[in-house]
């Protein structure tokens, strides 16, 4: 009697195997990254979260895990202490880190810019009579004390003459409140997050005035990819994989911010989705789409303005040293012009 059986079940243990081992060759042929957010999972998130949803870093044999963050000064030592090997951080918090440790052995370096222009801004409440920059000289201000705005505010208030102002310092949750109950005249924090957290606490949008430090004579750069040393050393492939897969979710995410949030939802089922799309608009319009970067290119920057980011960083900050632009950037990973052509057209 034939064996047929017993030869199939050869056959089929055969089968499982050849299907096992092309399992494990492709599993080990997929490199894990942790990415570190600066914030938050919020609109802007979607950036990152979207190529993650669809695939895009996947089939550049990346497996991208993204976490929630706590600030850019997080991100920044996160990926200095080699927990994470990329992540976003606001470009002030990277220049200060170096030039405050400059003998640390793991300094990120940013490799993509993403918010050209940094979404800092003074905001105040129309009913406390402050309608102009020069009138913010005496008065009393308030943000945390990590905040970017308030760090930087030296060379917004250089730059438009200004007087001493008072800081008054609080937790994050509480700025836009202390705000509204007029616990202080005005508040620093990113236009497109205090706008609307404002919103979100009953007050009308048209009640509120933004001075946005990008419209009045401070051109700090915003938030930027940035990568360990270690991984630009030893697997710089992995970094042009990276950013070529982020820029081609980032195209989508601006062709169509509102679809792109249900990303930013299934990472935290309890954002507020009408919110968080008019948060992605008013960044994409404000800082990744903005002016400045459709002169200078998505994705780049200028050496004599990130030379001038650097010196006016190091007096603001009062650094232990002096930053040095050319050691917090490297552009030399980033996709060709063609691909970096991703902002939508003008509204």
């Amino acid at each position: 009697m034939p064996r047929f059986p017993a030869r199939r079940t050869w056959l089929a243990a055969a089968l499982a195997g050849a299907l096992g081992f092309t399992s494990q060759l492709g599993h080990a042929q997929t490199t894990p990254l942790k990415f570190q957010l600066d914030w938050r999972f919020e609109g802007p998130a979607a950036l990152f979260l979207l190529p993650v949803a669809k695939g895009y870093f996947k089939e550049a044999k990346l497996d991208v895990s993204v976490d929630a963050g706590n600030g850019s000064g997080g991100a920044v030592t996160r990926v200095a202490s080699g927990s994470y090997d990329i992540g976003f951080a606001d470009m002030a918090a990277l220049m200060e880190f170096h030039a405050n440790n400059p003998d640390a052995p793991n300094k990120p370096v940013a490799v993509m810019m993403v918010y050209n222009n940094t979404p800092a801004a003074v905001l105040a409440m129309k009913k406390s009579g402050i309608t102009t920059v020069a009138a913010l000289s005496g008065k009393k201000l308030g943000a945390p004390v990590f905040d970017a705005g308030r760090r930087g505010f030296a060379i917004f208030a250089k730059a438009n003459g200004l007087g001493p102002v008072t800081w008054t310092s609080m937790d994050p949750p509480l700025r836009e409140t202390m705000l509204m109950r007029g616990d202080v005249d005005a508040i620093t924090g990113f236009s497109f997050t205090s706008l609307l957290n404002l919103e979100a606490r009953g007050v009308k949008a048209e009640d509120v005035i933004v001075f946005p430090y990008a419209d009045h004579g401070v051109k700090l750069y915003g938030n930027a990819i940035i990568a360990s040393p270690k991984l630009i050393k030893e697997k710089p492939e992995l970094i042009k994989a990276f950013l070529l897969a982020f820029t081609r979710g980032a195209k989508e995410v601006m062709a169509n911010p509102d679809a792109a949030i249900a990303f930013v939802k299934e990472r935290d089922g309890i954002i507020n989705e009408a919110l968080e799309k008019r948060r992605l608009r008013l960044a994409i319009d404000a800082v990744i789409a903005s002016p400045d970067a459709r002169s200078e290119g998505f994705g780049q920057v200028l050496a004599p303005r990130l030379a001038l980011m650097a010196s006016q960083i190091s007096d603001a900050y009062g650094t232990k040293t002096r930053v040095n632009a050319d050691a917090v950037w490297n552009g030399s990973f980033l996709p060709g012009k063609a691909e970096l052509n991703i902002l939508p057209a003008k509204r």
